[in-house]
Formats: structure tokens, sequence, C-alpha cells
């Protein structure tokens, strides 16, 4: 069979009009039929509102989501970038009027959100396009977004970061974390007031020229290691191409205490720790401060910006999630410190997915006794809210309505018949006979639509009281006369996954972790990627099985758990295969994903201690941190550096089948050297702030004036022989007598232009004939927007220069000519990496910036 052919290739076929049987043409947002008979029915049944306000809560549930963002990063810089919006933007928005002489709103600051940094805009989307003004605030938005300035990010998505008390020193896992958004602010917490420790910790030594924003902060946090974070954040997520958006989305942080995993979240790995010196014999685990579980869910409190749940919406999609939620809250508090916190979110209204996983997981865990809801009330304030649900009703997949798990009984009791598709006793309220029937479950708290025109949320936190052994999940009824082959298979998992809870709770290797249902919706506007068809389940190979935590056993259980764990990490090793006399090679794992490993270069590395030469680094700052991804170990590329807390994670969890996808912050990146007397590695951008303060004054220029800052942004490779140094003002001639290489540029305006008044550390190159700023494109033009308020076009004058060489070398002699095009082949390497991309969505990295060829 011929294929078919469509005329304009591949885009131009799929992009005309239908014809006849053709797709649907689009909807608009306004044409899509908002209804759904059993969603209605069901919400109108268990949500306690009157007429009046059911329907405002249906109303806001059908108009379209107000779009929404916050500041990003430390809070000097977010309040620094938010004036912008204060200052240039908005005023200029509120003077657009509509056709119908109605005014235009700015974006509004979120009330209850720390420092009015979150933002919430209603402007239609036919206003944002039409209007000059909006045009230069949407092209801001981008562009801060892409440097990690802004993320663009739902209202009610904000909340559960901000509900978990994350404080600087804290550990903390986000188990469901893609896309990242709630990841980042996380981030943001543990690394909350570092600069302002910094900067203390220098001023202790006698280092007076660092400035900076008064913070309130509190300096005997986290002020061990010269004030740098020691906290650390995990970031997981069940699916390898969603953990690798985790990447890309928190890479913008730049943070060395941030690790990314790609695993199961109902079977959490054991994160090994290094054995503590008094205590040889017994292993040590990872135990976190702060747990946050936003599990997959049916999504139902994103209709307004989803709005194919009005006709995909059915009640098997809550019903079929509940036990899945229920084992990652479980592991959650498995996993917990003693003191700790949880909190548990979803973007469900559905109390099968909220109430009754947060009861089911708190009978599992050892009641009320054990795991105590905590009272939010008092938090957020400003924040509208409802109590959770004591008592609900539940949905069959047939749309009928249940009261209780007595009702289901006496139906299937009286019909002879089978209990309806996916109920289960642990989704109803609780008999009064149950220790945690009088659970203050008004303590959670619901979020709807119609409160303060958001989405809808659910959000309770939990605290650990004391360790406990989690019971066994309970077995799912089945009438006798049911002989299904899906009653055997349901009934084969169930075996299986309660041998893997054993074994997780001993902290021995699991098996095959089960995988059921998908992360929730997207978060980010900017995020429309679907959830990816779930893979068969393959055979994990033995030397990538992973080693679930132990749970905290009593005193007298400790040395049985080690014994135990002993015994099934020897066969690990045992299972590699022999050698055939063949040479190493890599082999990738059964689920066909291969990350490459993390390897630590001891401090006396010849290149390392090169690099402390070449840039005068002071001997406190830590040589132990420095790593490679490479099997050989070895720096081929890059090297990167992490905190403490992850050099000890990634060296002892090397080969026991935890699946790290990234860590750390690149530091030096390698760049040809024009002598053998500079440095092949240069600083990268990212990791200047962390490295800067220990570089010694011979490689560290300082600039003032904010139009030298300007010429620097606006050109790349800027010409730099004979007299060009006068043209850079108050670095001219720092930057003429400084040796070739990287050097550190610190920006410090005076403070008398408000536009320029942040300071800035910024990797400088100086070769034979110039002095380059080592930035991606898309950081310069951020600058340049921020500071200048400029969208001209950067200026390459690498570009300008190969062309006037190729054009010289036309009438050149033979000798002369050699050497001309040499140097034009060189410039033109150094652009060909300028527009290489390896980054999703084209960003450029700074990886791909080189400096201009020495030889040009």
């Amino acid at each position: 069979m011929g294929r078919k052919k469509f005329r304009g290739g591949r885009k131009g076929g799929f992009n005309r009009a239908p014809r006849g049987d053709g797709p649907a043409p689009y909807r608009s947002y306004n044409e899509i039929d908002k209804e759904n008979e059993k969603l209605e029915k069901y919400y109108n049944t268990i949500i306690p509102l009157d007429d009046a306000e059911r329907s405002e809560f249906w109303d806001a549930l059908k108009r379209e989501l107000p779009n929404s963002f916050r500041f990003c990063g430390s809070k000097g810089h977010a309040l620094a970038v938010k004036r912008l919006l204060e200052t240039r933007y908005a005023p200029e928005i509120v003077k657009i009027e509509r056709h119908d002489g109605e005014p235009v709103e700015a974006p509004r600051p979120v009330p209850w959100y720390p420092d009015q940094l979150a933002y919430s805009m209603n402007t239609p989307k036919h206003v944002i396009r039409k209007f000059p003004p909006f045009a230069a605030f949407q092209k801001f938005l981008v562009s801060e977004t892409s440097v990690g300035n802004i993320s663009r990010q739902e209202v009610v998505s904000m909340i559960p970061p901000l509900l978990m008390d994350v404080e600087p020193g804290m550990t903390v896992l986000d188990l469901c974390a893609a896309p990242g958004s709630k990841a980042a602010q996380l981030l943001e917490m543990i690394h909350s007031g570092e600069e302002a420790r910094i900067r203390n910790f220098k001023q202790t030594l006698g280092e007076t020229n660092s400035q900076g924003a008064e913070e309130d902060v509190d300096l005997s946090v986290d002020a061990g290691d010269d004030g740098r974070a020691t906290g650390l954040l995990i970031a997981n997520d069940a699916d390898y191409k969603r953990s690798h958006m985790l990447v890309h989305q928190l890479k913008r942080l730049s943070s060395p205490n941030m690790l990314v995993t790609n695993h199961d979240a109902t079977l959490y790995p054991a994160i090994k720790l290094p054995r503590n010196p008094n205590q040889p014999d017994r292993g040590q685990y990872l135990r976190f401060d702060r747990i946050l579980a936003d599990v997959p869910c049916s999504g139902d409190g994103t209709l307004r910006k989803n709005v194919n749940l009005w006709k995909d919406w059915q009640p098997g999609n809550a019903l079929g999630l509940h036990l899945t939620q229920v084992r990652i809250l479980v592991r959650a508090l498995q996993m917990l410190k003693v003191g700790g916190r949880v909190v548990y979110s979803t973007c469900s209204m559905n109390p099968v997915e909220n109430e009754a996983v947060v009861v089911s997981a708190i009978e599992r865990c050892g009641g009320p006794d054990k795991i105590e809801i905590i009272d939010c009330k008092d938090r957020l304030q400003g924040l509208k809210r409802s109590p959770g649900m004591h008592q609900w009703q539940i949905m069959d997949r047939s749309g009928r309505i249940w009261n209780s798990w007595e009702e289901v009984q006496q139906h299937v009791l009286t019909t002879g018949g089978q209990v309806p598709g996916k109920l289960l006793e642990t989704m109803f309220p609780r008999p009064d006979t149950s220790d945690c029937s009088g659970l203050p479950l008004d303590r959670c708290m619901r979020v709807y639509a119609h409160q303060q025109d958001t989405g809808g949320f659910f959000i309770t936190v939990l605290e650990k009281k004391d360790d406990f052994k989690a019971k066994p999940e309970t077995k799912v009824r089945t009438p006798n006369n049911t002989t299904s082959t899906n009653a055997t298979d349901q009934a084969e998992v169930e075996a299986k996954l309660e041998v893997e809870e054993v074994k997780a709770a001993l902290g021995v290797p699991t098996d095959i972790l089960p995988t059921v249902g998908a992360k929730r919706t997207l978060d980010d506007e900017e995020d429309e990627i679907k959830p990816e068809i779930k893979k068969p389940k393959t055979v994990t190979l033995p030397s990538e099985k992973s080693e679930a935590q132990p749970e905290a056993p009593a005193e007298n259980e400790h040395a049985s758990v080690e014994s135990k764990t002993g015994e099934e990490t020897k066969p690990e090793a045992e299972a590699a295969p022999k050698s055939n006399g063949q040479a190493d090679r890599k082999v990738k794992p059964s689920d066909g994903n291969y990350e490459e490993p993390f390897k630590y270069l001891p401090p006396d590395h010849p290149v390392i201690q090169d690099i402390q030469r070449f840039y005068k680094i002071s001997p406190r700052f830590p040589a132990d941190r420095f790593m490679v991804r490479n099997a050989t170990g070895e720096p081929a590329k890059a090297i990167y550096y992490t905190s403490a807390l992850l050099r000890d994670i990634l060296t002892e969890n090397e080969g026991r089948g935890v699946k790290f996808v990234h860590g750390g912050v690149k530091m030096f990146m390698k760049q040809d050297a024009p002598s053998a007397e500079v440095c092949r590695w240069r600083i990268q951008s990212e990791g200047m702030p962390i490295i800067e303060g220990y570089v010694g004054p011979e490689r560290v220029v300082r600039l003032t004036n904010k139009e030298t800052f300007h010429k620097l942004l606006k050109e790349m490779f800027p010409k730099f022989i004979d007299d060009d140094w006068k043209k850079l003002n108050e670095i001219g001639e720092r930057a003429k007598e400084i040796g070739m290489g990287c050097c550190v540029l610190v920006v410090e305006p005076d403070g008398s232009d408000p536009d320029f008044s942040e300071r800035m550390v910024l990797p400088l190159w100086k070769s034979f004939h110039s002095l380059n700023l080592m930035l991606p494109k898309e950081d310069r033009s951020a600058m340049l927007l921020r500071v200048f308020n400029d969208t001209s076009p950067v200026i390459n004058q690498s570009l300008k220069e190969s062309a006037k060489k190729e054009a010289e070398a036309a009438s050149a002699d033979p000798e002369s000519k050699d050497e001309i095009l040499e140097d034009a082949a060189a410039i033109d390497e150094a652009n060909g990496e300028n527009g290489a991309s390896e980054q999703p969505g084209g960003a450029k990295d700074e990886d791909e910036i080189m400096g201009e060829a020495d030889a040009a």
C-alpha cells in the first residue's frame, strides 16, 4: 500500500481546514460544552453549598482560569524583578481602555502569598494580543521565565510548599515533583537567607567588600559551612521523561543541594548514608524533615484549565487511583523523621482521593497516636478555604451514589451480585467503632474555584509523632462467586505488593515496583506535555534493584534488620556479570534509560590543583566536592560541584540501584586556551555565585558603570586591541593588565539607579584580541531588557570579523591567505557553538558559548 501524499509536507497538509469526514475543527474555550451529568450530580450531592453559592461554584468552574505567576530566586532578587512590573509595566497597562470603555486591570498580587511575590491576571487573551503595553509585558514575562526569574504557576499550586514550614538545613523530598514548580519553591526555601549568611561570614573574616540588601534573616540558622546552605531537596518522578523536565526546570536555580531521581513513589528506595563511626556495624539511612506528596489524581479541580475533563470525567477515574495514593502517603510517612511533616495534596475535589486517603494512611501507620493532622487555619491569612469533610458519599462507575460500606455489603447480600466496580471499604468514612472515626478531618483544607477565582485543590499537613510499623494493606474483598481472571490477577498483584512492602519495611531490595495511575495534570501553562502511556513493567536486573528504606524499628529490632539488610546486599554485588575478557561497556538498564555515573575527584587531582593555582582559590573553599559525569572518572568536558551531603549520598549509593538523574551545579567547563599558562577550565555562570568569594583578586575585574555593563552585554566578542581598552571605561585598564583566560566580573552598582542596583558576578573571558562576557544569549537578552529596557538584537562582532577576513583572503598572497582563513574558520567554529542547542525548547546553555578563538 503506497504512502499517502499531503500537499505542503507534514505541516501544511495537517493544517488545512478539514473536508468531508475529516477531524472536527478547533473549538475555542467558550465553544466547548461544559456539562457533565454525573459530575454535577456527584458534587451537588457531597459539597455542602446553599443554592446561591452552588451557582457561583459552577459558574466559576466554567470560566477561563486567570493567568498567574510568581517571582523566583532569593528574596532580594525576586523583589528587584517584581519592582519592574510595578514601575515599568503596570502603569502602562492601566492606561489601556477597552472598546467598551472599561479600563484594563494590571496583574494583581495574590494577597496571601508571602511578600506579595505571586500575581494573578484575568485579562482576556484578545486584549493581551491587541495592545502594545501588554505585548511588552508579555515579552518581559517570557524573557524572565526563560532565565528562571519568573515561574508561571497556577495560584493554588503554590499553597502546599508554603504549609511545609521548610527551614534552611532541612532534608526535603518531593515524591511526585514534575513539572517542578513546587520543587522550585522548596529549593528557594532551603536557600533562604543564604546570601545574608555568606555576607555575614565574610565580614567576620574582615572581607567588607560584599554588599547586598538587608534581609530579616536569622543568621544562626544553617550557619555552618561558611554560610552556604547545607540542606537537601530530592525531587522525584516516576516517569523518566518527566524527571528530565524536572532537571530543565530546576537547573535554572543553580543549586548544589538538589538531586533528581526517577522512582515509583509507592516504594521509594532507601537513601544510604555513611555509617556512624560510633556505631560502625549499623547502617544509616536518610530520614526527611519534610516530604511533599502531591500525588497523581483525577484532576477535576483543573476543569477550568483542562476543559476536556467536562466530557472525559468519570467516577472511575478517582476510584482507580485511591490505592496508589494511599501507598504513596504511607511510604512518605515511613521515610519521615519523628517530628517531621508530610504535606499531602491533590488537584481533585473528590473525597475518595482526599479525606479517604488521609484516613486510610493514618490507619495503616498506627492511628492518631502516631500521626497527627495539623490545624492550618491560621496560616496564609487571606486565603479563603473550606474545612475537610467528616462524612461523604461515593459514586461508583455506573453513577450510583453509596452512603457507606455497609450499604454496599447489604446490596451484595440481598442481590447475590458483586461489589460495584472498584469500590473499596477504605474509600468510605469510618464507622464509630474504628480508632480513626474521630480524626479531625476538618483540619484538612479544601480550596474551591469560586472562593478566589482559582482552580480546586486539597491540602493536608500531617506530623509524625512516633515511629511505627505500617500495617499490611487491607485485602480487597471479592464475592465468593467471583471466578474471573481479573479477580485472580488482582489477588496476585496484592500478594506481590504485600511481599514488597515487607521488604521495604526491612530496608532490603525491592523487586518489581507497582506502577498505577499517571501524574496529575501539569501545573505550568508553559508545559503542555501529555501524560505518557504506561509501558509494560519489566523485571528489574539484580544489579539495578533498589533498596527500600527501613522504617525505624524499635531498639531491640535494629540488629535483625541490619543483618537482613547485609544479607540482601551481598547478592547484588555477586550478581554482576562475570568478566569475559572484553573491555567494559555500557549496559542499558531494563527500562531502556541510561544515566552517566557520578564520580568524585580527589582534592589532589592535577586538574583541580591547576584550577586552584590559576584562580588563586582560597583553601577555605572545599576541594573534595567536585565530580564528573562519566564512567572513567576523569574530567572531560564539565566539572560539577555539590554540597557535602549530596557527595555522601551519591558515593554511598553507587551501584545500589538508586536512579539518580541529576545532581550538582556545573562549575567548570573545558575551554581551548591560547597558551599553556592559561587554565583550560573556565568558570560556568551558574557556579559563579558559589565560588566567586574564594577567587583571588588577581582574577577579579570590578565594574560600577551602567554604560560599561551595557556595552559588554550588547556586544559579543568586542575587539580588544590597540586603544580599544579605553572604550571600556573603568574596567579598561584592569582588563588590559589581567592575564588571558577566564576571570570574575563583579558588577557593583553604586545604588543611585534603581534599575541598576543588584550586585552580580559573571564570567569574563579574555583572549588575544577580545574580551567576552560568557553568558548564554537568552541571559544577555533578559539582562538587557531588565536593566536597560533594551529589546534590540545582540551584536556579534565575531560574525562581522569572520566575513571581513574571508573578504581579505580573496585578495591576499597565498601565505597570508592561509593564516587569514584559519582565523576565519576558528571564529566560525565559535559561532557554531553559539548556535548549537542541547536544552529542550531550543534554549542555549552557557557551555555552548565558547570564547573567541585565540587566533582571531
